[in-house]
Order: C-alpha cells, then sequence, then structure tokens
C-alpha cells in the first residue's frame, strides 16, 4: 500500500470555495490502474487557517509513480490555477508506504 497525501492550508472564510473545487473537479484516478481510494479530509480550523488533506492511496510506488506519467494525471491537473487568496502558502505532499497492514 502506497498513500500520498497535500496538506492545504485555506484561509478562513475560503473553506466552501476550496471544498466546491474539489467536488468538481474531474481527477480521472478511477481510469488509472492501481488506484485504490481518494479522500478529501478536513481538520482543525486555526485562527488564520482550516486544515485540509487529500490523500489517494494505492496498491504500489509504482502505480503512483505511473499515474504521475500519465494523460489521466494531466487531464486531473489542467485549468488548475494557483489561487493565491485561497491558501496560506503551498501545498505540502507527504508520501507513504506501508510497513504494517491490519485487516
Amino acid at each position: 500500500m502506497y498513500l500520498t497525501m497535500n496538506r492545504f492550508k485555506v484561509t478562513r472564510g475560503q473553506e466552501e470555495t476550496f471544498e466546491e473545487i474539489w467536488a468538481s473537479r474531474d481527477s480521472h484516478l478511477k481510469e488509472v490502474e492501481g488506484f485504490v481510494a481518494f479522500h478529501l479530509m478536513k481538520g482543525e480550523t486555526n485562527e488564520d487557517h482550516t486544515l485540509y488533506a487529500s490523500h489517494t492511496t494505492w496498491k504500489s510506488r509504482e502505480a503512483f509513480e505511473t499515474w504521475t506519467r500519465s494523460d489521466a494525471f494531466r487531464k486531473a491537473h489542467s485549468g488548475v490555477r494557483p489561487q493565491t487568496d485561497l491558501y496560506l502558502g503551498p501545498p505540502k505532499l507527504e508520501i507513504f508506504e506501508s510497513v504494517q497492514s491490519v485487516t
């Protein structure tokens, strides 16, 4: 199992806009071999921002890396423009590889 996560610090008051952007985009993930699941998570609200994390699980690192070079990846990210008033800085990518699993 391979998990990739982006953390976003969304400016307070912009949460609805941020969530609408994600809800309206087509990620094209379902057409990619090795894709397992996607989740957009909302975290705690601080004085100046609300924390969000998008995370995607993959069957393997190779599946994720293949996706990053695919047409599906390019389609999912086309037209995405930075909205400086929406974020407090760029998203932070974090990647995890499973070392133990309990089901």
